[in-house]
């Protein structure tokens, strides 16, 4: 998985481990300031079941790529100035410590990136998607409920739904 050579946004999905080090310098401009880079990676339990052992991923694929990009459209416009954006997330089997979803914003000051990054992860989570399967030491399940899945400008700053 590599960066757009000539382009502002990254996005995609991808089976192989995501490229962090590739996501960090990329995003990086010289007349932004802020960088921030989310990286949620798979911790070892969720609520109720300890001992989680592994997580798979799958998606809508046909709607990923629209939504992230709708997603980042909303991002620009509430935050004009941001630099370059990357989301990405992993599909298929991903081990314990390692990132499923990474959000990287640049912007020229630290408040704007901070704020647009949350609200890239946060509005990835509620637009797009992408379902977990955890195995955890007793069972394996599709998730704790069903998501719904709202459009990007539904999604507050705060990144919770306005639905």
């Amino acid at each position: 998985m590599n960066p757009p050579e000539a382009a502002e946004v990254w996005i995609g999905l991808s089976e192989a481990p995501l490229p962090l080090d590739r996501v960090l310098a990329w995003v990086g401009r010289p007349d932004c300031g802020g960088t921030v880079l989310f990286s949620g990676t798979a911790r070892d339990h969720s609520e109720g079941r300890p001992g989680v052992t592994v997580l798979e991923y799958e998606a809508y694929e046909e709607q990923v790529v629209p939504r992230l990009e709708a997603l980042v459209d909303e991002a620009r416009a509430r935050w004009p100035d941001i630099g370059r954006v990357a989301l990405l997330h992993r599909v298929g089997r991903v081990e314990i410590g390692d990132s499923a979803v990474v959000a990287a914003v640049s912007t020229p000051h630290r408040e704007e990136a901070f704020a647009a990054a949350r609200f890239c992860i946060d509005g990835l989570k509620a637009t797009v998607p992408i379902w977990k399967k955890e195995a955890w030491q007793g069972g394996e399940s599709w998730g704790l409920e069903a998501q719904h899945i709202s459009d990007a400008e539904a999604v507050h700053p705060s990144g919770e739904s306005v639905r």
